[in-house]
């Protein structure tokens, strides 16, 4: 692979926290009110700063303040928001041209994306991939796929999944408020069945215990009849939903529930995959491969790109002309993809994620015990998450969550929350971020926790 020489002329952007200004400062409140004057009112922001530059772990806003990423632009950035070998391909392509569509002419970026692809995608069998360029595009075309393989309609999904914001894949999300609220009718032929979610079992089911849930599943699918479903579809770590690694044994028993009933297993490694968990792919823990597999997000390093890689006789099931998009594949963002496969060659990234967890398990996951509200610390690699709850009930805390995680941005950190309850603190951090600012975003949010849960008062009825 040819790298084009390109520098930034700017100075390196420091790798520490600092705050020149109270949290948003003045440049930012000022860009934020003439966003309200000409943005949709339908997008929401989780921090109102304006960031002006970006690099490794950081985030500078027009202010000079400096926040440490664990965001990564939701699982985006994960070889740095200005990764040097990004910049570089994506400079030299601008240099030749920036679009013809893959579907009218072709370009070689393209074909060694999809040859890396079904390379490194799990499962030991002929693969071919398609290109397309949001993680919504891959989880429709995957529908698609599968319907046109197997002659069936129906899709089965899982309690706490998110699958995007598109008409389909809003039916398949199953957390209603924002994602499904105020835009339906939608469409039909898609079912939910149970998850295996360790803390939060389906009702009846012992925690932790894949059977019971296992066995939900085939009741769900002897209702509409196992023979209809074209396609069954699950985040081997489930994202939005709260970043809920299922009970031990799930993933292998839909495996063996797909394969009886010839339904495609479809893995969304949407946000998981790309080496976030410390293994390029979430579903290598499990030993089990889809016959599909969904990449996006931290594919391109920033750049929108989307793919689906699957079982040869599956992706050539389609007729010539039913897959493709205008801008499916775009060669800047092929050639960003490239730069990123190039990043995992030595292995560093992944063993990074997996650092980046053993640190933060040693700083967060005592406060399990120390703190009652603190229900689970859970996760894999760079893909971490805190539940709060009452300690008695179970209750969901999503209180606690807003509160902590307002805290740890004043003082520096950018942290996100999710989960179906919005009770969930999840952590994204860039692979390429360096020990001792890690540490010291963890330290701010360690203390965030002990000082809010020490001041909470007692939990309000969630319904």
């Amino acid at each position: 692979m040819t790298e084009t020489t390109f520098e930034s002329a700017a100075a390196p952007l420091p790798q520490t926290r600092h705050l020149a200004t109270d949290v948003p400062g003045p440049r930012s409140r000022a860009l934020h009110q003439e966003r309200t004057a000409h943005v949709s009112a339908g997008f929401g922001v989780t921090l109102p700063v304006f960031i002006d530059r970006a690099d490794g772990g950081i985030l500078q806003d027009v202010d000079g303040n400096r926040f440490i990423d664990f965001a990564s632009g939701i699982a985006v950035t994960s070889v740095g928001a200005a990764n040097r070998r990004v910049r570089q391909r994506v400079a030299a392509q601008l240099e030749k041209f920036t679009h013809t569509c893959f579907m009218v002419t072709e370009y070689d970026s393209f074909t060694q994306v999809c040859r890396w692809l079904n390379e490194h995608t799990p499962g030991d069998f002929d693969k071919r991939t398609a290109l397309f360029s949001t993680g919504a595009e891959a989880v429709e075309n995957a529908v698609k796929i599968a319907r046109a393989a197997t002659g069936r309609p129906n899709v089965l999904v899982f309690d706490e999944a998110y699958h995007g914001r598109s008409l389909l894949t809003m039916a398949m999300t199953a957390k209603v408020n924002p994602y499904r609220l105020n835009f339906g009718p939608l469409p039909g032929e898609v079912i939910r069945a149970a998850s295996a979610n360790p803390l939060r079992p389906s009702t009846g089911a012992e925690a932790g215990n894949a059977a019971a849930a296992l066995a939900s599943v085939e009741q769900t699918l002897a209702e509409s009849g196992p023979e209809t479903f074209a396609a069954m579809v699950i985040e081997p770590i489930q994202g939005e939903g709260g970043f809920i690694v299922p009970a031990p044994g799930f993933l292998a028993g839909l495996r063996k529930i797909a394969d009886r009933h010839g339904i495609v297993l479809v893995m969304d490694e949407i946000q998981a995959g790309m080496g976030r968990t410390g293994t390029l792919y979430a579903s290598e823990y499990e030993g089990v491969a889809g016959d599909i597999t969904l990449s996006a997000k931290a594919l391109a390093g920033g750049l929108p790109l989307s793919a689906v890689t699957g079982r040869t006789e599956l992706l050539n099931a389609v007729h010539t002309g039913g897959l493709g998009g205008t801008y499916a594949g775009n060669p800047l963002a092929c050639e960003a993809a490239l730069a990123v496969f190039e990043e995992f060659e030595d292995g560093t990234l992944l063993a990074n994620a997996r650092s980046i967890e053993a640190a933060a398990r040693e700083l967060l996951e005592p406060l399990v015990e120390e703190i009652g509200a603190v229900a689970q610390f859970r996760g894999r690699g760079a893909m971490l998450a805190l539940e709060f709850a009452d300690p008695h009930t179970l209750q969901p805390r999503p209180d606690l969550a807003a509160a902590v995680s307002a805290a740890c941005h004043a003082q520096g950190v950018l942290t996100l929350t999710c989960g179906t309850y919005g009770n969930v603190i999840r952590l994204l951090p860039p692979l390429v971020i360096g020990d001792e600012l890690l540490r010291d975003g963890l330290d701010v949010l360690r203390t965030a926790i002990l000082q809010t849960a020490s001041s909470a008062a007692p939990a309000a009825n969630i319904s």
